[in-house]
């Protein structure tokens, strides 16, 4: 009897800056048609050679079976287009709106009763620093809206009196001014850093949990400047007492808007209770590329079913996925000058013709080698599996020693400290 041939599903993927190359990539290598669509000029050759690129992807919304949004701000067209009766992965006005008004995204904790530590948002520098002078403690700068991507902005405060914060507003009142914007300064906890995600399919969360621990500072042991992130390890779990305090008081209002895609919230945690920071309503970067190390079963099947409101299980690796970026200058700053001197056209280059684990970014493809394009330096991710954090992060740094780049850096420290991170975790019931 003939094998009945299994239909080629169509996906459009409308990426912001291209960086959801690796899943697009992936998608069309399991046999699917993939058409990518990059809306930042700069960014325009991303993908070039890995996968077919379109220049106005409106045009391809009928000739698609699921459209992909990768970022916030697409909320809108994405509803849009789900009324429609079209198969949409992305986000509503209402995600969009938790990450980027940070403001909006605390008060609607708040008002699912979820604990949030105490705020205060500002839109002139001279008011938050008569605000420190009235309640000296340490405090998080954390700028809002369109800012919130300038990540070289976030300070962390370290001094008891908050003399540090106040040295900083003053400089970025001479620096920046009022392009600055509105400002939050988050009362600053101790404790253990920890997200919690989930893919939502329109009415529920979708099993199991990703938890996840990021790594944003530059150079290892958290120094130098935040970058949003520069690795990431992480496990999954079917239930999580952080998800269900935070994540979880969600499911109604998502099923409400509709929302299809994945959603993470960061949060301090420590012995007296779980403080959420920040909402990411879409695919995290790198933490989609780190979890696809982890799900053995197709992506599109994956991202199809989501899109369709099935309900299912996701099938993961047991153990560990880690991951850490690759980069080269001027990264994590915009430099033109310095990224066309040091980095443009750069070839990537595997010492053995071995590309597991290695998933692309800023990268195009000619005549098989991969070539360093776009404008940031952020060349790759490299990810690594293991039944424990120290295999898997074994894993990834042979993976790593296997790729040649001139001018490349990276940290070292990815998954060091996942001993202390999970003992304290455990101590707290919160694993």
């Amino acid at each position: 009897m003939a094998k009945v041939k299994e239909k080629k599903l169509k996906f459009l993927f409308v990426s912001r800056w291209g960086e959801i190359l690796d899943l697009a990539y992936s998608v069309l290598k399991e046999g699917n048609l993939v058409k990518m669509y990059i809306e930042s000029k700069d960014e325009r050759e991303i993908g070039d050679g890995f996968v077919p690129k379109v220049k106005k992807w409106t045009h391809y919304i009928d000739w698609a079976d699921v459209i992909i949004f990768d970022y916030t701000g697409f909320g809108k067209v994405a509803s849009e287009l789900r009324a429609s009766g079209k198969l949409v992965v992305g986000g509503t006005e209402y995600t969009d709106k938790l990450e980027l008004d940070r403001n909006f995204g605390q008060s609607e904790l708040k008002r699912l009763k979820v604990k949030i530590l105490n705020y205060h948002e500002f839109e002139f520098i001279d008011d938050a620093i008569a605000y420190v002078d009235k309640f000296p403690n340490k405090y998080v700068v954390k700028p809002c809206g369109d800012m919130s991507e300038q990540k070289q902005l976030l300070f962390v405060g370290q001094e008891e009196d908050g003399g540090d914060v106040k040295r900083v507003l003053k400089a970025y009142q001479k620096t920046w001014g009022n392009d600055l914007g509105v400002f939050q300064l988050q009362k600053k906890v101790t404790g253990v850093e920890v997200a919690v995600s989930a893919y939502f399919n329109g009415n529920e969360f979708i099993k199991p949990i990703n938890i996840s621990f990021e790594h944003k500072k530059l150079f290892p042991k958290e120094l130098g400047v935040s970058t949003g992130e520069m690795g990431t390890s992480m496990l999954w779990k079917d239930e999580n007492a952080i998800f269900d305090t935070t994540l979880k008081k969600f499911e109604d209002k998502l099923a409400e808007e509709n929302f299809v895609g994945h959603i993470d919230i960061n949060s301090i945690v420590n012995g007296n209770g779980i403080y959420p920071l920040e909402f990411t309503s879409r695919f995290g970067y790198p933490q989609i590329q780190i979890q696809r190390a982890g799900i053995t079963e197709p992506m599109g099947m994956m991202l199809y079913k989501l899109a369709s409101g099935k309900k299912f299980k996701i099938s993961t690796k047991k153990g560990f996925q880690i991951g850490v970026y690759i980069v080269v200058p001027p990264f994590p700053y915009n430099d033109i000058k310095t990224f066309e001197l040091f980095s443009k056209d750069a070839v990537v280059i595997m010492k053995k013709a071995v590309k597991e684990g290695v998933h692309p970014m800023h990268l195009k493809m000619v005549n098989g080698e991969w070539l360093i394009t776009g404008v940031s330096g952020v060349v790759a991710i490299v990810s690594g599996t293991g039944l424990t954090m120290r295999e898997a992060q074994r894993l990834m740094y042979n993976r790593v020693s296997n790729v040649l780049v001139n001018y490349s850096y990276y940290r070292t420290d990815i998954g060091d400290r996942w001993t202390e991170d999970s003992d304290k975790l455990w101590a707290w019931n919160l694993l």
